[in-house]
């Protein structure tokens, strides 16, 4: 008897030795894919190569950061820029880069449950790190006056409004986990070193247009209200927990792994998922600011509002008659 939640709503488990993959096939499949490199110094270089990028991207992306916080504090030394959002961008990286670097980047390219383990970290752990550091708002600040008209302008254009929804950015993230685990896709991008990594990309940019989709603090136009947005997180909860139980009880899974390796990669998917979205939603509800209504005063009869320099004070004749001036202006 399996006492996990995810078997136990799925009936009885799989054969352990059978292959996960359904469909009729020929010969022993191994867990992944195998890249082969020639043997000898050329092998690896090609080895250390991944490595290498990785650092340098990180390391780029961390400096880069740590510049425009430099430029944004020169600019506005009283405004500053919060220390807490530089650790969160900073720690994001570190997700990234333990996801990316030895001993689980190699181990994701022969084992589904290394696999699962780094989809958890890119697109799930590190994306809402780097989305609360708002480097949205950080760039807006640090670049001169026209870089950041072009940036508001993109945010304020047709494809920004439509990709940053919830409802497409949920389609983008966790939408396509049913395309790629239930079809010959995984295969195929494990198969070929550049799709593995073009399916890294996306599950940190689907990430990350997520997790600024629901809890983002960076402006987003059109971005609809807390409750709207909680619905979809619900929605993505639900997805994940779903694809989990099909990927454990075998159901329309189209992975070449042993059936161990996918229904421990199955656990690690619905525990690990719910953990992150619920942080999410922590982060959502911790960066809610609603919007105080403005009391609405009667306006006083005969007063003027002042203009930019005169520091909004109003002269006028209220109407018992008697003269008050330099009294602040209401709103």
């Amino acid at each position: 008897m399996d006492d996990s939640p995810l078997g136990s709503s799925l009936g009885p488990p799989l054969d352990p030795h059978q292959d996960a993959h359904h469909a009729p096939h020929d010969g022993a499949h191994p867990a992944h894919p195998a890249h082969h490199d020639d043997p000898g110094t050329a092998g690896g270089l090609l080895e250390a190569a991944p490595t290498v990028l990785v650092l340098a991207l990180v390391l780029v992306a961390a400096a880069g950061y740590l510049l425009a916080v430099r430029r944004a504090r020169r600019r506005n030394p009283a405004q500053g820029w919060s220390a807490w959002r530089t650790a969160s961008f900073l720690g994001g990286l570190a997700v990234v880069a333990v996801a990316l670097l030895p001993p689980l980047g190699p181990a994701a390219h022969t084992d589904f449950r290394g696999h699962m383990a780094q989809h958890m970290l890119i697109g799930m752990y590190a994306p809402p790190a780097l989305v609360l550091a708002a480097p949205v708002t950080l760039a807006l600040r640090a670049l001169p006056p026209a870089g950041a008209r072009r940036i508001t302008s993109l945010l304020h254009s047709r494809f920004a409004r439509l990709v940053a929804h919830p409802a497409a950015a949920l389609v983008l993230s966790t939408g396509t986990l049913g395309l790629l685990y239930f079809t010959p896709l995984y295969d195929a991008a494990m198969g070929h070193p550049a799709g593995h990594w073009l399916m890294n990309a996306h599950f940190l940019a689907s990430g990350c247009l997520f997790a600024y989709a629901v809890a983002g603090p960076d402006p987003a136009p059109g971005r609809p209200g807390v409750p709207a947005r909680l619905v979809y997180l619900g929605v993505a909860i639900a997805a994940h927990a779903l694809i989990a139980q099909a990927m454990y009880g075998g159901f329309f899974v189209h992975v070449h792994a042993p059936v161990d390796e996918v229904r421990q990669a199955a656990e690690i998917m619905y525990y690990a998922g719910d953990l992150a979205e619920l942080l999410l939603a922590a982060a959502l509800v911790a960066t809610w600011r609603p919007e105080r209504g403005r009391r609405r005063e009667r306006p006083v009869s005969g007063s003027v509002r002042g203009g930019p320099g005169s520091g909004g004070v109003a002269v006028g004749r209220p109407a018992s008659g008697r003269p008050v001036s330099g009294r602040p202006a209401s709103g």
